[in-house]
């Protein structure tokens, strides 16, 4: 009998590309990736990958098992969803991820309300960026993701999955309290091109966001500082090291040192809720996504602006 590991690894190798991508992907390492395709061919009787100058390719017969594959992967994902909805009540786990913010700014209100409403239901969050996110729940690691992307900026989704927008978090500039700036009602991105700029880490998709952005009005940005934490980030611009972008998402406490101001063209990342369309008769799936939008109408309240 086939294994459904294995079917899923080549699969994920057919989807990624190679088996150093698959191996990142399913978090495990590629010799173990290696030593279960020998054991799917030894099952099957034929070879399904073969050696392509420093990579590999499936063969034919790795093709048309990596279809049968990805057909038996959603039916055992679909099997699921009508067994639970058979049930007609959340329960079992549920197996979320959000980017950090989200996590601190959504999850708490409605993993309390699940927890209330429905005692049967365990869910387990972990805090990934979103592109790892997609990641995973492609590959059915998890069940569902809060991801965002940027009003000039989208993320791409693969296919497969369905998505409900959740809010639009407004992105407002933090200043150092005695900033020339501090006080105005509103600012516009060009008055703040000879400033220092303290960021997210080189290589993300917030950050790349900020670089567009900021090109796309003629500024080429001085970044002096990159972290990966907002309350990180609000400490050095506390700290008069420089200026950023703030989602108001899960932002607060805001130290005494920092002046919000909002940005004359307003700036917003919207924030999603992802499944796989394989899923969508989970009861577990649906109140999940209706109690973050209910966390998330809450959350897009308007933020005061920090007084002078």
């Amino acid at each position: 009998m086939l294994s459904l590991e294995r079917l899923r690894i080549l699969h994920a190798i057919d989807t990624y590309g190679s088996v150093s991508a698959a191996a990142d992907v399913l978090s495990v390492t590629t010799s173990a990736v290696s030593q279960q395709m020998a054991k799917l061919e030894r099952e099957t009787g034929q070879p399904l990958l073969v050696r392509n100058g420093r990579g590999v390719r499936l063969t034919d017969a790795g093709r048309l098992l990596s279809g049968h594959a990805e057909r038996i992967l959603s039916l055992v994902e679909v099997a699921h969803a009508d067994l639970e909805a058979h049930r007609g009540a959340a329960v079992g786990e549920l197996r979320a991820a959000a980017f950090p913010t989200a996590v601190r700014g959504l999850f708490p209100a409605a993993l309390h309300e699940l927890r209330e409403g429905h005692p049967g239901l365990r869910t387990v969050v972990h805090e990934l960026e979103p592109g790892e996110s997609l990641a995973r729940l492609a590959r059915g690691d998890i069940d569902l993701a809060v991801v965002l992307d940027w009003y000039n900026k989208p993320l791409s989704l693969p296919g497969g999955l369905a998505k409900m927008a959740l809010f639009d978090d407004v992105v407002d500039i933090a200043l150092p309290a005695g900033h020339r700036l501090e006080g105005r009602p509103e600012v516009e991105l060009d008055e703040l091109a000879d400033e220092d700029w303290i960021t997210w880490p080189d290589g993300g998709f917030c950050h790349e966001w900020l670089m567009f952005t900021l090109r796309g009005k003629g500024i080429e940005p001085r970044i002096a500082h990159h972290a990966e934490e907002h309350a990180t980030v609000l400490a050095l611009v506390g700290a008069g090291l420089g200026v950023a972008v703030m989602p108001r998402l899960g932002r607060d406490p805001m130290p005494a040192g920092v002046r919000i101001t909002p940005v004359r063209d307003t700036m917003r990342r919207h924030v999603y809720a992802v499944w796989r369309e394989d899923a969508d008769r989970r009861p577990a799936i649906r109140v999940a996504v209706e109690a973050l939008r209910r966390s998330a109408a809450r959350a897009a309240g308007p933020a005061p602006v920090t007084p002078a």
